[in-house]
């Protein structure tokens, strides 16, 4: 007896009951005061690191390009001219390869200027132009790719000995808001460079050739967008189905999903019997194979076909044994899992839930995105002195390589070809030193934010359900509005709590990632011990975020019915899980499986239906209703069936907390509480009858009215 009772309570003491206990708390107080006012400096801090960002950045650095004298090509005084032509690209492709210049934001070290589109046709100065004039050979015959600025009176032997004035053209394509030449153009004679003209422009357009999927992507969007939000709301529909077919054939469903499993192991223990079986006689043994790298080859192993067939039995009995023995923990189970489905139909609102915290989300991301872009680009920009041949005597003296301003007044210069040009971003300046630190702060702030807004829509989730399972006339008793009654409680009383929470899974999570990047830069010079110790860390932080998952998710279900702290929460949620594990388990297995069916049914059925209606199978139909022509027909079906798990992910994550937090209901229902007249149950009779209980509510409510 005492050795019992000792064991019962090595998991705390179960939920005494108290007769003012009516669901989720009204009077309640602020909890976690201190890490609320610390998650608040925090995003203060945010605020102002965006604020830093913003002062310094550029995004321009990156959306456009820049000429020759800094300004940028598309905007401003070249709004008409978007896009960058190269006088001599070659200098750049020849000079280093294609990655290096990339790296740099592909400068060249050669003259570049803004213009409002790419030469169409070849050209090159011909002799008898060289002591010309600018305007006759450029300008008037619809040429304007000189630089801003240049006497139409200048010869053009000048201009091209000072590279004012390209010296050809080549046809060229936009791309990356430059001008790149046709890997298949004729190039031009050009001393000392011609020979590797072809292969340079082959490897650039190979490069950038990303530039043309884009924007077959963006057609295939632009005539298929409206056919996918129909997709998405065939996704929509499918959910809501499931859901109601959970309510109305619960029992039904489990059996034939269970059966399933039990037929999928008894099929997979057939064909590893007749496999081995035909191997037993004439094939190779794994003495005769020994240790190989070669995967497929331990098919023709009798001894894989064995243990394969060994590991199903085992599974298939472990089951069979858990259906014989939990039979009456299943059916609890799935009457569990009708009760979440009638609580989702009297609050349907709870449904669309996750349309807010989608919201909630896309702005963090999006904030984050924005700075890290400005942090990216905070570096001023630095332009030094270039000249084609730095070696020759009238250069020596001009300093090459020093520092220079874009802006001002070309210099006249004994130095043939002397530009300034870009040479990169300076990384000195308030933000520029702080810009690491800076970045690793935006990216907490990232996580701690994501996390606490998954923490707020739980919560709030978790309030709605319990004031549905503590009603006890339902729907008569139920709150008018729950919903928004359990956001308002859980932002004005809880904000703390759920930052305290979402802040330790944050840092598990940044350990994860340093993890993740210290095995990735290591990985080369790693020995098999070392990648072994690796791999237990990683496997060791990844059941430790789990597992503080699974808490903080039964932490918020009691913060939002009794309103204490979080600690105080997640060792109540514990203790009383650990009370019931049997329970537990059996409830988790069995709605994941439903989860998974169901997420299986809509993202499956939707596929199928995007198959066939965008690649043409779908023969007949009218004309209003054919299939648009597209590049990659599979683009708009991998679209739809992305779109279409996100959306029954949020409505089964809506459907998961509910099923939870009635679980965590019903387990202390039956601690609080034992039918008599004054402590009725609050569960339904379904669940009364399966525990072959009963409940004297009539002779309890007389009571009360006396």
């Amino acid at each position: 007896m005492g050795g019992k009772q000792d064991e019962d309570e090595a998991f705390g003491k179960p939920v005494q009951y108290d007769p003012s206990f009516r669901g989720p708390i009204k009077n309640r107080s602020c909890t976690d005061v201190i890490c609320c006012i610390l998650f608040l400096l925090f995003i203060l801090g945010y605020i102002v690191v965006g604020i830093v960002a913003w002062m310094y950045g550029d995004p321009r650095q990156v959306l456009y390009p820049r000429n020759s004298t800094g300004a940028y090509c598309g905007i401003g005084e070249n709004k008409d001219k978007p896009y960058l032509l190269y006088f001599n690209i070659f200098s750049c492709i020849l000079a280093t390869n294609i990655i290096t210049v990339a790296e740099n934001g592909l400068q060249c070290p050669t003259p570049q200027v803004c213009v409002s589109s790419c030469p169409e046709t070849s050209w090159t100065v011909a002799e008898n132009q060289f002591w010309q004039t600018v305007g006759e050979v450029f300008y008037t015959k619809n040429r304007n790719f000189c630089l801003p600025g240049v006497p139409q009176d200048m010869q053009v032997f000048k201009s091209l000995q000072q590279e004012l004035c390209p010296s050809f053209l080549l046809p060229s394509t936009p791309a990356l808001g430059r001008c790149f030449p046709w890997s298949n153009v004729t190039p031009p004679e050009l001393p000392g460079i011609t020979g590797n003209i072809s292969q340079g422009i082959s490897g650039l357009i190979d490069s950038l050739n990303a530039r043309d999927i884009s924007v077959k992507i963006f057609e295939d969007f632009a005539q298929s967008w409206y056919w996918i939000l129909v997709a998405l709301g065939v996704a929509l529909v499918l959910s809501l189905l499931f859901i109601l077919l959970l309510r109305l054939v619960a029992g039904p469903l489990v059996l034939v999903l269970i059966l399933g499993v039990l037929g999928v192991l008894a099929y997979g223990i057939y064909y590893c019997w007749e496999e081995y079986r035909v191997l037993r006689d004439k094939g190779a043994s794994i003495s005769q194979l020994g240790f190989t790298t070669n995967i497929s080859a331990y098919q023709s192993v009798k001894e894989t076909w064995l243990v394969a067939l060994i590991v199903l039995a085992v599974l298939e009995g472990i089951l069979l044994l858990m259906l014989l023995f939990l039979r009456q923990r299943i059916r609890i189970a799935i009457a569990l899992l009708t009760e979440a489905s009638k609580a989702v139909g009297h609050m349907m609102s709870t449904m669309f839930y996750p349309l807010v915290t989608f919201v909630l989300l896309l702005i963090c991301i999006a904030y984050w995105a924005v700075t890290a872009l400005y942090l990216a680009t905070s570096g001023q920009p630095q332009y030094v002195l270039w000249a084609p041949n730095a070696s020759s005597p009238n250069c020596e003296k001009v300093g090459v390589n020093t520092s220079c301003d874009p802006m001002a007044q070309t210099m006249n210069s004994s130095c043939p070809g002397l530009m300034c040009v870009f040479q990169g971003y300076l990384s000195t300046g308030p933000a520029q030193r702080s810009l690491f630190n800076l970045q690793i702060y935006a990216v907490v702030g990232l996580f701690w934010t994501l996390n606490w807004v998954l923490a707020l829509g739980q919560c709030v989730l978790a309030g709605a359900f319990a004031s549905f399972y503590w009603a006890l006339h339902k729907p008569r008793d139920i709150p008018t509005f729950p919903l928004s009654s359990a956001f308002v409680r859980t932002l004005r009383y809880h904000t703390g709590s759920l930052a305290f929470g979402a802040l330790i899974l944050t840092l598990v999570q940044i350990a994860r990632v340093i993890l993740e990047y210290i095995d990735h830069k290591l990985r080369g010079v790693q020995n098999p011990i070392a990648r072994c110790i690796m791999c237990c860390f990683k496997c060791c932080l990844w059941c430790l975020e789990k597992f503080i998952k699974f808490l903080n998710r039964n932490a918020y279900i009691m913060i939002a019915i009794y309103g204490k702290n979080f600690c105080v929460s997640a060792k109540n949620a514990f203790m009383l899980l650990m009370r019931n594990i049997v329970r537990v388990v059996v409830l988790d297995k069995v709605t994941d499986l439903l989860l998974f069916f169901g997420k299986l049914l809509v993202v499956g059925g939707v596929g199928v239906l995007s198959f066939f209606f965008f690649s043409g199978r779908i023969q007949g139909l009218s004309k209003a209703f054919e299939n648009p022509h597209l590049n990659y027909y599979w683009l708009p079906i991998m679209t739809s069936i992305v779109g279409a798990y996100v959306i029954a992910s949020g409505f089964f994550s809506v459907f998961g907390m509910c099923v939870d937090t009635l679980f965590l209901c019903f387990l202390e229902d039956l601690e609080r509480n034992d039918g008599s007249v004054d402590r009725p149950y609050y569960m339904s009779k379904a669940l009364l009858k399966i525990l072959g209980k009963k409940n004297e509510v009539p002779q309890a409510n007389k009571k009360r009215k006396k």
